[in-house]
């Protein structure tokens, strides 16, 4: 049965970006004050192409933003504020994803539970019905068999022409974090169809080292029009990333998009491994996030954000190409894409 669902591509027209503003330390330790700051350029970028939906968790922060994005001259007639405490600041994964039903938007909630990994979710579950509430959009509790259905934001990717791209590591792992135990590859393309209104699906491997969501695809591999898919990959080949990645290319290369066609693959390096302390973060160019007019891409203070910038304007003749230093956000093994959500017009 056709599914009257759509979910539409990141690149078409948004209403606005759903935010977050970052309350939780315990994301950047040691790095908060600092990320406060990236996160006003962040606000700030936006504005200047579309509505930010910004939650705060308290009056006290919502004054104190405001007199951060004053001091920065920010645009506040495009930045609406809303109320709601929250654990963390990671909207791709916690709030809705909006589809379209019949044309109308609808506000899908998948049930949120930590990325199977952390117990502090309460506050985040709540996001999809607050924000759902306050767009005026009805809200649909994601289920198959009568049993709810956990599926993040940043673990999929569409063409808005029914192509969706995913991980195996993410969804289908058993044994790490496990979203929805005993689903099948045929569970999750039914779910995509239902839902997405998506008929074919593209399967890659696993994410890059250090990935705290155990394979999320918008730091692997993401579309940037209907037929054309950017991937990540590690060219050193004594890197732990390197294999994964040639797996994922190899994987797309032998790909279909719904119609049948090839797409066209394009490669996009990744940065300089980054570590802090024993840890090695999730850097990743993967991580932009596509606006109305414009494409925000992370970059890492390395050589490689000028080709990763190059690709991508060559790829978005349409859009301003804007770099946004990254590199204490990953400090919360995150970046733009992570922690936005677009709300389609």
């Amino acid at each position: 049965m056709k599914s009257n669902r759509r979910l539409p591509a990141e690149w078409e027209k948004q209403q606005g970006i759903l935010l977050c503003f970052p309350s939780n330390g315990n994301d950047w330790p040691g790095k908060y004050q600092a990320v406060q700051f990236v996160f006003i350029d962040f606000i700030k970028k936006i504005a200047e192409h579309e509505t930010v939906f910004l939650l705060v968790g308290r009056e006290s922060i919502k004054d104190k933003v405001i007199a951060l994005l004053e001091a920065a001259h920010a645009n506040m007639s495009k930045i609406t504020f809303i109320l709601q405490k929250t654990n963390r600041s990671w909207m791709r994964d916690s709030g809705p994803i909006i589809v379209k039903n019949n044309g109308e938007r609808e506000a899908l909630d998948f049930n949120f539970n930590g990325w199977a990994k952390y117990g502090n979710f309460r506050l985040d579950k709540m996001i999809p019905r607050r924000i759902s509430d306050f767009l005026g959009i009805p809200l649909k509790q994601v289920c198959y068999n009568s049993e709810p259905v956990i599926l993040e934001g940043g673990a999929i990717d569409v063409n808005g022409k029914g192509t969706l791209i995913t991980s195996e590591e993410c969804l289908m792992d058993q044994h790490t974090q496990v979203r929805n135990p005993g689903f099948t590859k045929a569970d999750y393309e039914a779910v995509f169809e239902k839902y997405f209104g998506v008929t074919n699906t593209i399967w890659v491997g696993s994410g890059i080292e250090g990935d705290d969501t155990h394979g999320h695809i918008d730091d692997l591999c993401r579309f940037v029009n209907p037929t054309t898919i950017v991937t990540v990959v590690e060219y050193d080949k004594t890197d732990k990333n390197y294999e994964p990645l040639q797996e994922n290319l190899k994987r797309l290369k032998q790909a279909k998009l719904e119609d049948g066609t090839t797409p066209k693959i394009v490669e996009l390096p990744m940065p300089r491994r980054l570590n802090y302390e024993d840890l090695r973060l999730p850097a990743s160019y993967a991580n932009f996030l596509i606006l109305n007019h414009c494409v925000l891409v992370p970059t890492f203070n390395d050589t490689k954000d000028r080709t990763a910038l190059s690709i991508l304007a060559d790829l978005f003749q349409d859009r301003e190409i804007i770099g946004i230093s990254a590199h204490d956000l990953i400090w919360g093994l995150g970046t733009l894409h992570c922690l936005s959500q677009q709300i389609p017009a």
